[in-house]
């Protein structure tokens, strides 16, 4: 069952990110990844039902209008990261479920790329790393952040280094190698990870369930 409203998070702002950021190579092409959207746009949706006002940073295709939910829709990891840092003015959390791209091109042609030669050879850079950047700043400043991790290997280990490295609040961990769960599907399996090492597992379920067990949590950890 859905959950319904929670008077710890009612009329609190979150700001969540979904989808997956395209960094263009050409006027037609672009770096992307499999993000589809689906679990951030059911942490919005989560958290609405929970009583909080959202605005949602989406680079996927937004969802219904609906009351007390504001869509930014951005392309790149740099629009992104201005959107959140200009939502977080009014915000109480945060939630980067966007699959960010983690490389850009250089240099971005003017027009289309032609094929003819056998090879094509792009220069990448790193894009911006939001949280990390978000914290050095100061943006996030008494915003209660939450990460997300797509892994494929030491998943646990893995999620409890960029818990740390990026100075989160939780991180959410899921393995996206296994069939079913995850990147542009309909369910996910999903492991929470509390600053203070309090690992919660929560079971393969559809995302809206996944989403709002998610919410809980973070409703338990700002009162």
């Amino acid at each position: 069952m859905p959950a319904g409203p929670d008077p710890t998070i009612n009329g609190l702002r979150f700001v969540v990110t979904a989808g997956g950021t395209r960094e263009p190579i050409d006027p037609v092409r672009f770096i992307g990844n499999r993000s589809s959207g689906k679990m951030g746009n059911a942490l919005a949706a989560a958290a609405l039902r929970q009583g909080a006002r959202v605005t949602l940073v989406t680079a996927a295709p937004a969802p219904a209008a609906q009351p007390g939910l504001d869509i930014v829709a951005v392309e790149t990891a740099a629009e992104m990261h201005a959107a959140v840092r200009a939502a977080l003015a009014d915000a109480s959390v945060l939630i980067m479920a966007a699959a960010v791209a983690d490389w850009r091109p250089r240099e971005v042609a003017g027009n289309k790329l032609k094929k003819g030669a056998d090879t094509l050879t792009i220069e990448l850079v790193p894009t911006v790393d939001i949280l990390r950047a978000l914290r050095d700043d100061g943006a996030a400043k008494d915003v209660f952040v939450v990460g997300f991790a797509a892994e494929t290997e030491h998943v646990i280990d893995n999620a409890r280094a960029k818990l740390d490295a990026k100075d989160l609040d939780l991180i959410v961990v899921n393995d996206v190698s296994r069939e079913g769960i995850g990147m542009g599907a309909d369910d996910n399996e999903v492991t929470v990870i509390d600053r203070d090492g309090t690992v919660r597992a929560i079971a393969r379920a559809p995302k809206s369930d996944v989403a709002d067990a998610i919410v809980r949590i973070i409703a338990s950890r700002v009162r």
